[in-house]
């Protein structure tokens, strides 16, 4: 596929450790079978050279097993004091590290820090946390993942949070809801760029059902409840569901 000046060319996203595994690779390899036809790069900037992990570190929050150890590890290609320039658009994922603000403070500065240096600024799931946190989403709309919508929502009362959305984009800034909404919302992004019927069509390399309407949220955030209790973003997976009822 013939590319264009104005297109998108230098794709790169912040780590952290406890990043959230989907967050980062549903819309990576999106961009992978994108980066057949068109030509397009990627960095992956972390706060050292060393390997990021998704297992979180010990943190006040995350009450993990004894023992708890399945995770994988990404080996970035820059670190937060050795930037790639010329950045088109910075990825943001979410994942349990993003629950203890010292722990993804020096990605929120340099979040802050490359905005207004980037075209487009992509969160995906508790990521806009760390946009949120920079003050990047002020006055804003945004979405972020449902499950943990209050505890995420709540201190950035300055956004214009949506309940029920699978992505928002105002402006440059686009936010996707829980984890495999980044993979619905990078679609819809290469739809933007290169065509829908182009994202269609990487949509169906992936053999993936892509959920081309952001305001289809099954998992829309419900209204507070003064009778409900808070719940445990790391309760188990199953707690408070209907297994006999949910759909996905």
């Amino acid at each position: 596929m013939a590319g264009n000046s104005t297109e998108p060319k230098h794709y790169a996203i912040l780590l952290f450790e406890g990043f959230q595994a989907l967050d980062v690779f549903g819309p990576l390899d999106a961009l992978n079978i994108t980066s057949l036809d068109n030509g397009i790069k990627l960095s992956i900037i972390a706060p050292t050279l060393n390997p990021v992990s998704t297992k979180p570190p010990p943190l006040p929050i995350v009450n993990l097993k004894p023992g708890w150890g399945f995770s994988e590890s990404v080996v970035p290609t820059h670190s937060y004091d050795d930037l790639p320039t010329d950045i088109d658009v910075l990825i943001v994922p979410g994942g349990l590290g993003t629950s203890h603000c010292a722990n993804i403070e020096p990605t929120v500065k340099l979040a802050r820090k490359l905005y207004p240096e980037v075209k487009y600024l992509f969160s995906i799931c508790t990521g806009s946390k760390v946009l949120a946190e920079a003050g990047l989403l002020d006055g804003k709309k945004a979405t972020t993942n449902k499950r943990r919508y209050e505890e995420t929502t709540r201190p950035y009362p300055q956004v214009q949070w949506q309940r029920s959305a699978r992505w928002v984009i105002d402006g440059n800034i686009w936010t996707s809801s829980g984890i495999s909404a980044g993979t619905d919302a990078m679609l819809a992004f290469i739809g933007m760029v290169y065509g829908r019927e182009y994202a269609q069509a990487i949509a169906k390399r992936m053999e993936y059902r892509w959920v081309e309407d952001p305001t289809d949220d099954p998992f829309a955030a419900p209204e507070p409840s003064s009778t409900r209790g808070p719940e445990s973003a790391y309760a188990s997976p199953t707690s408070h569901v209907d297994l006999g009822s949910e759909g996905k």
